[in-house]
């Protein structure tokens, strides 16, 4: 069930939000993508991710992916 806001910056938003993501992305090693990992400051930038592989309804191109990919393992980093 979608929460009924996601524009409020929450942890249970997040985790809504980076599984969601995981999800379309249908990524080999999923484990990479945890949502302990990141921080609620990088709210607005994975919501706008998680926007656009809704509107693309998760048919991503590989460069896309890889893309999506490389801005998580940023934010990732920043998190640790």
């Amino acid at each position: 069930m979608e929460p009924v806001n996601l524009e409020t910056a929450t942890q249970e938003n997040l985790e809504f939000i980076i599984k969601g993501i995981k999800a379309n992305l249908k990524v080999v090693n999923a484990a990479i993508i945890n949502p302990e990992d990141f921080q609620l400051g990088d709210y607005e930038e994975i919501l706008d991710i998680y926007k656009m592989i809704q509107k693309k309804q998760g048919r991503l191109t590989m460069m896309e992916i890889e893309g999506v990919l490389e801005e998580l393992k940023g934010m990732r980093k920043a998190a640790k």
